[in-house]
């Protein structure tokens, strides 16, 4: 029998088949990191992305109903807004309803958290890696600034004409009803109701205050006209006899730029303890304060752009224009006043410009109107435009973040190209 018979004859005994091991599955990832998995998910930035440009689509629309300030209010700085169906619609076509959406901050704080949930995620610190890290920084320091910006800015004007003193700042887009008193000659007693009471219906009461206010119309933006004997005028005092308030719709679009809403509002003035009517009064951002007598005292009361005091006083020394040669177009302004602060015993003279702000004590004071004399020997009136913002300098370190990270990510880029080419040539 030759070898391959008796292999064949004799075949070997079958191996005991290997016992069951279970397929090892890996470990599971902690809770923690399958949640920034899924907030950093690219799914959710494209998302937002796309939210935002229908927010800003919105924001946009509503420009001609509310106005561009008051858009950006409504729209941008907060967290839910509620769209109506009338901005999709012309004015002349009236449309009821609305529908919810997230607003600004809400979507900028959402992009906020997926960035920094993908950075912790996917993003390791590496040099290779800097040049995006900076451009993610710099738009993280951009989205911060904004809210900052939105909460804390203050942004108004101060007008002074020459060899008189200012002490305060009217601020842009606020205005105030206030009541001011005379009780002593040397001084003023002043009472302020802000606009955001100022809303048809309510009775404003404060034992500050001289007299009950009801408030029956108010209009967020307004024109005067001479008053006919078939207006449904409801003033019974005052200039609103003569004049009448008549609505407009709200500064939108480039007017922004160069004007303001102005309000009026149609008040009744009441007796604290009987509730009797004292007259109705139309107040208007165009009128001055009107004289009112209340309980044998004489009260100045008006409607105008809020005021904020400050511990300085401003006196401008001189103002000038300075135009093209041969036209009357404007090629600079400035203003020489003098900086008084006895909380700071600060006094020094100082020339402001157009290319020149000042900086001081957190506010910043720029050169943005001139109004001239209405007589040839008149004064001058400077506009200082006084904007306290205390982001004021994130704007700018964000776009050095980008600029500087752009530059260092392109330049390994290329650094890593030039290498590659190098190897390949030998």
């Amino acid at each position: 029998m030759d070898l391959t018979s008796a292999i064949t004859a004799n075949p070997p005994l079958p191996s005991a088949p290997a016992p069951f091991m279970p397929a090892q599955r890996g470990r599971a990832k902690p809770f923690h990191i399958r949640l920034l998995e899924t907030v950093a998910s690219l799914r959710i930035t494209v998302v937002l992305f796309a939210l935002s440009i229908l927010l800003v689509f919105f924001g946009t629309l509503a420009q001609v109903y509310l106005g561009t300030w008051n858009a950006v209010n409504v729209y941008f700085r907060t967290g839910l807004v509620w769209v109506p169906w009338q901005i999709f619609f012309p004015t002349s076509v009236a449309v009821s309803g609305s529908f919810p959406f997230p607003g600004g901050w809400l979507l900028g704080g959402l992009m906020l958290v997926n960035l920094l949930a993908a950075h912790a995620v996917r993003f390791t610190v590496s040099w290779k890696r800097s040049g995006i890290l900076m451009i993610h920084a710099g738009l993280i320091v951009l989205m911060l600034s904004e809210l900052v910006t939105g909460l804390a800015a203050v942004e108004g004007h101060m007008m002074i004409r020459e060899g008189q003193v200012s002490n305060f700042v009217e601020v842009h887009h606020r205005w105030e009803l206030a009541v001011v008193g005379n009780p002593d000659p040397l001084t003023d007693d002043t009472v302020v109701v802000p606009d955001r009471l100022l809303r048809p219906g309510e009775v404003i009461r404060d034992d500050a205050l001289p007299c009950d206010l009801e408030v029956l119309r108010y209009m967020v933006n307004s024109g005067l006209a001479t008053r006919s004997t078939d207006d449904k005028n409801p003033a019974t005092a005052g200039v609103g006899r003569i004049e009448t308030a008549v609505e407009q719709p709200p500064i939108s679009g480039t007017d922004a730029s160069s004007k303001v809403d102005v309000p009026s509002a149609y008040v009744t003035l009441k007796q604290k303890d009987s509730g009797q009517s004292l007259g109705t009064y139309l107040f208007s951002g165009h009128n001055n304060a009107q004289r009112i007598w209340l309980g044998g005292k004489r009260y100045e009361i008006s409607l105008r752009q809020m005021r904020t005091y400050k511990p300085y006083q401003v006196e401008l020394l001189e103002a000038r224009q300075v135009n093209y040669p041969g036209s009357d177009k404007p090629k600079e302004f400035y203003s020489k006043i003098v900086l008084k602060d006895p909380s700071r015993g600060e006094k020094r003279e100082i020339t402001i410009s157009m290319n020149d702000p000042l900086r001081y004590h957190g506010e910043t004071f720029f050169q943005s109107s001139m109004v001239p004399p209405q007589t040839r020997a008149g004064p001058w009136m400077t506009g200082l435009q006084v904007v306290e913002n205390p982001g004021w300098l994130m704007p700018y370190l964000a776009c050095a973040l980008v600029t500087i990270g752009m530059i260092v990510h392109f330049g390994l880029k290329l650094n890593a190209f030039l290498e590659q080419q190098g190897r390949g040539a030998k």
